[in-house]
């Protein structure tokens, strides 16, 4: 399931992030990570699943939109379905927005849609 961030994830949060091409920097990501706890349109959901964090996924919040920014899935997690699942539960939160990806998201959710078609 996404919960939000909250402080006490930092720590899991910054590390899921790092694997984000963007986010190899450790000064970026701590930029990244600022931009989410104080930027009210920015927003940072972790996928939990059995008490373990497995993924993360950081959107931008427009007027009719939802970007997503950052999607991310432990190495050891992967090929789970974990992705997938938080974008859908991230379209269930935000039933009446459209998802749009960056350059960095967008094979990722261009995979998704596959699936769902």
């Amino acid at each position: 399931m996404l919960i939000r961030f909250k402080k006490s994830f930092e720590k899991i949060a910054m590390g899921l992030l790092s694997f984000m091409p963007t986010e190899k920097d450790i000064k970026q990501l701590q930029q990244t990570m600022k931009e989410y706890e104080e930027n009210e349109d920015w927003r940072l959901y972790l996928w939990k699943e059995d008490e373990v964090i497995t993924g993360i996924i950081g959107v931008q919040l427009r007027t009719e939109s939802i970007v997503v920014q950052h999607i991310s899935v432990n190495p050891s997690h992967r090929l789970e379905g974990i992705g997938h699942k938080m974008v859908k539960e991230l379209q269930a939160l935000f039933t009446e927005k459209d998802i749009e990806p960056t350059e960095h998201t967008a094979s990722f959710l261009q995979k998704c849609q596959d699936i769902d078609s």
